[in-house]
């Protein structure tokens, strides 16, 4: 630890179901929630991650030392309703937070995470941690913050023992979109801000399981209407918009959870001959609607460097991962073909279905944060919607 931390009062725990106890120094919210331990290695885009919502039930580790110090703005929350904060539900820091130096900030951290209802930790050995995670798996856990320090500790371990974790758990429902909406704002532009698309092209009908802000600017910064829908919509309700094409968006939880009411909408989509786009929990449902089968994966993949590769131009991308299950490459049945793979452990990162507009990718290609190798997704996803719509075989 750092000089004077060891002299510190301890007002923070993260407790781990196997009855581990971390101290540190509460940041943020205060109070206890429980929530899945996971490890992000991304240098930048803090913010981002933090308001993603597939990130919904879990405490993130940073694994980069130095957080705070670009502050939080409005501009960079990614999830669609601040006023219910979907994303992660804590953060576990090595040092103090930061203090902003840049000239977006419009707040420090530790006061957004307040707003937020966001419990933080620091002054964690985030390596220690990170190496647990690694030979163990993520653990369940309940992280708590007190000022006082005052703790219950035997009523922590208890609580973070208690609970069922993510596996087997619809959280769809309760971080999606409750109703119908239009998105048309465009991709950030440099000192300029946000864009609305004026004349749009396309009508995208997005099923939102807890998308991103980013992923929805790039299907509009393409001549796109974006129409939200819930993510209970039916396949009628959807083909009401007469869309061009469909976007199964990521979110969190157990896929074959949410798969239970989302699974038959998106074989009857599949079934009419609409162009389908999928990615991260998208990608996963898309495979079992296709007859395919999802894992629980042991630390899963959280960072903004992994390398994919891209089977259908031979190229390798780096790229933003946030995703504790994985579709089984083993399980997908013929006619469905392996896109994309990572390289770091070999499971599957995209599919695509034989003579049908029909492709997803596990990865998170809005980069938001970065990189920003994987936006021709978005390109290669209206492209198709063209060649549909001329009569052309899918590529």
């Amino acid at each position: 630890m750092t000089d004077g931390w060891t002299t510190r009062k301890t007002t923070a725990l993260l407790v781990l179901a196997d009855g581990t106890v971390i101290e540190g120094f509460g940041l943020g919210a205060t109070g206890a929630i429980e929530g899945e331990v996971c490890f992000n290695t991304a240098l930048t885009g803090y913010q981002e991650i933090l308001t993603d919502p597939s990130y919904s039930r879990q405490i993130v580790t940073f694994t980069f030392p130095h957080i705070g110090n670009v502050g939080a703005n409005a501009e960079d929350q990614e999830d669609l309703t601040p006023e219910r904060a979907a994303g992660a539900v804590g953060a576990i820091f090595r040092a103090d937070i930061s203090e902003p130096s840049n000239y977006r900030s419009s707040g420090h951290l530790d006061a957004w995470l307040k707003e937020r209802g966001v419990i933080a930790l620091s002054g964690v050995d985030t390596r220690a941690l990170t190496a647990l995670i690694r030979e163990t798996g993520m653990p369940n856990a309940v992280i708590a913050h007190d000022p006082d320090g005052n703790f219950d500790i035997d009523a922590l371990k208890a609580r973070a023992a208690a609970w069922g974790g993510i596996v087997g758990l619809d959280l769809a429902k309760e971080i999606g979109t409750g109703q119908s909406a239009v998105w048309d704002e465009k991709p950030w532009v440099w000192n300029q801000g946000y864009a609305a698309e004026a004349a749009p092209r396309y009508t995208i009908v997005a099923i939102d399981y807890g998308t991103k802000r980013n992923i929805l600017r790039l299907m509009a910064g393409q001549g796109a209407r974006v129409v939200l829908v819930p993510p209970t919509a039916s396949a009628e309700e959807i083909l009401a918009h007469q869309p061009d094409g469909v976007f199964l968006s990521n979110g969190p939880g157990d896929p074959a959870a949410t798969g239970d009411y989302a699974v038959p909408t998106i074989k009857t989509l599949i079934d009419k001959g609409v162009p389908v786009f999928g990615i991260c929990l998208g990608h996963q449902m898309l495979a079992l609607a296709l007859g395919g089968r999802t894992e629980k994966m042991h630390q899963g993949h959280h960072g903004a460097n992994h390398p994919v590769k891209d089977f259908t131009t031979g190229k390798v991308e780096i790229v933003s991962m946030n995703h504790g299950f994985a579709v089984a490459a083993d399980s997908l049945p013929d006619g469905v073909e392996e896109t994309h793979r990572s390289l770091f452990d070999g499971s599957n990162c995209g599919l695509r279905v034989a003579g049908k507009p029909v492709f997803s990718v596990q990865h998170h290609p809005e980069a938001s944060p970065g990189p920003q190798d994987s936006h021709y997704l978005f390109q290669r996803f209206f492209r198709m919607i063209d060649d549909h719509k001329a009569g052309r075989i899918a590529a």
